[in-house]
């Protein structure tokens, strides 16, 4: 299968810390209100299928805490949501506001399995108190851990060519 070239290509430096939190902060923004508008679709569903009056004796109950279904849900939505805008042009909003993007050493967009190593891998750097993005400030090539699991770079791109034309 061909490689998808992400334009514009050249040779862009590594992005920084500050950079790469400010995109991730716009970024988790937008996935705090993704996961509030599914969380209600998959609650207006619940309502569907049991109907409200139970939907509420269950709740009261406590047999809606932790519901694995609605967990599953919400991770896999995430995961959708930076994997298609990593695959398929290297940036996802946040990202494209400050001018970051995602891409293979050769400028190719990251692949699907790529995609979800950097999803798992960075989710443990939170889980280490985010010491895997910190990891930026040591390695010399200016790499997180989920961009050295999954063997990706993350560049910043000139002012003027990162935006959508």
């Amino acid at each position: 299968m061909p490689k998808h070239m992400l334009r514009p290509q050249g040779d862009f430096p590594s992005a920084g810390l500050i950079r790469r939190l400010a995109a991730m902060f716009y970024d988790f923004l937008l996935s705090v209100a993704l996961l509030m508008v599914t969380t209600l679709l998959y609650k207006v569903v619940q309502m569907g299928i049991y109907g409200q009056e139970q939907l509420r004796q269950m709740s009261d109950a406590g047999a809606l805490d932790g519901d694995p279904l609605l967990s599953t849900l919400l991770v896999m939505t995430l995961f959708a949501f930076f994997a298609k805008f990593w695959t398929h042009n290297g940036q996802t909003l946040g990202m494209q506001v400050w001018g970051l993007r995602i891409q293979n050493a050769d400028g190719s967009a990251i692949s699907l399995w790529q995609a979800l190593l950097r999803f798992v891998v960075a989710i443990g750097s939170w889980l280490f108190l985010g010491l895997g993005f910190f990891w930026v400030l040591w390695d010399r090539k200016k790499r997180s851990w989920h961009d050295i699991y999954s063997d990706s770079l993350v560049v910043q791109l000139p002012k003027g060519i990162h935006k959508k034309t």
